[in-house]
């Protein structure tokens, strides 16, 4: 299924399932110490990614096993308030 800016519904999405989720900051073990916050005792992966070209902002790609919508949810409005985190995606 294919969906782009014009398209109203939402996705299927079948839980449980592997999420992504970018994190930008200024500070990457700044972002590093905020992936460990957030998930705790949760198994996730975790990589460095990329770096802006004047070096002010740094990304890191963080993933693990999410069992719900709420679950999805709840991790990325915790990074999202994250004093470390600019931006998540």
């Amino acid at each position: 299924m294919i969906f782009d800016n014009n398209t109203k519904e939402k996705p299927e999405i079948n839980y449980p399932t592997d999420w992504g989720f970018k994190l930008i900051g200024r500070d990457k073990i700044e972002l590093e110490r905020c992936i460990k916050e957030v998930m705790g005792d949760k198994e996730h992966k975790c990589r460095i990614g990329n770096i802006s070209k004047n070096g002010k902002f740094h990304s890191y790609n963080a993933s693990c096993i999410v069992d719900s919508e709420d679950e999805r949810n709840r991790i990325f409005q915790e990074f999202e308030k994250h004093t470390a985190v600019k931006m998540v995606i």
